[in-house]
């Protein structure tokens, strides 16, 4: 641009000066734009500090501190009360790190992880229930099998066409009678191992349940 100028100043015509220097004639008599004003603009409807600390204490006061910005909202609507739009509230709660659930949700403490010891055989039985596959496409069969957890020996094994507590119960009682009674029977959260069948059995004869926890698949001793 600088070169295009200088031979402008010694009377090259524009257009082959244009030529020459590979610049647009257009762009080069085109006026500078003036600078801007980068000062930010400040809205004239901007909420002062008092006005938004309102809308938080409004936001946490104990007929609203459990619900959204949304209902929150239109409950003060309806009552004839504007604080400010339903931005400047989600607005509010940000600044404020509160843009989060705001219901008081229930906190469960976490269950331990079930440990079990057994010191010599015939204290602490782990069983579980595997499906087989059958002859055909489809069908399958249920393998009950109970461990003894201290000599990992398999002490019972039952293969049935179905599931259920009753089909537990009997292999219990084959088994019990077999090895004897252990102080521990340990199992998954199964619809079979937590059936009143199974309970009611082991509570007449003093057996301690234990179960796995909720979703944790590998509690289980048989893994």
């Amino acid at each position: 641009m600088a070169t295009y100028r200088s031979m402008l100043e010694l009377k090259v015509p524009a257009r082959r000066a244009a030529s020459l220097t590979g610049v647009s004639r257009t762009t080069a008599n085109r006026k500078p734009a003036p600078p801007r004003d980068q000062t930010a603009v400040v809205p004239q409807n901007k909420l002062t500090a008092a006005e938004r600390a309102g809308i938080l204490s409004a936001l946490n006061s104990a007929g609203f501190v459990d619900l959204a910005p949304m209902q929150v909202y239109t409950k003060l609507l309806d009552q004839g009360i504007y604080l400010g739009s339903l931005s400047t509230f989600y607005r509010v709660l940000e600044e404020n790190k509160q843009v989060k659930e705001r219901l008081r949700l229930a906190k469960h403490p976490p269950r331990a992880v079930p440990e079990l010891v057994a010191t010599a055989p015939g204290q602490v039985f782990t069983w579980d229930i595997t499906k087989l596959a059958g002859p055909v496409k489809g069908k399958y069969f249920d393998c009950y099998m109970m461990v003894d957890i201290h000599s990992r020996l398999i002490v019972g094994a039952h293969v049935h066409a179905t599931e259920s507590g009753v089909l537990a119960v009997e292999m219990m009682k084959g088994i019990f009678g077999i090895h004897g009674i252990p102080r521990v029977v340990h199992a998954d959260r199964g619809t079979s191992m937590t059936s009143k069948t199974v309970a009611a059995l082991l509570a007449d004869l003093e057996v301690t349940r234990s179960h796995s926890r909720p979703r944790v698949s590998n509690d289980n001793h048989l893994q």
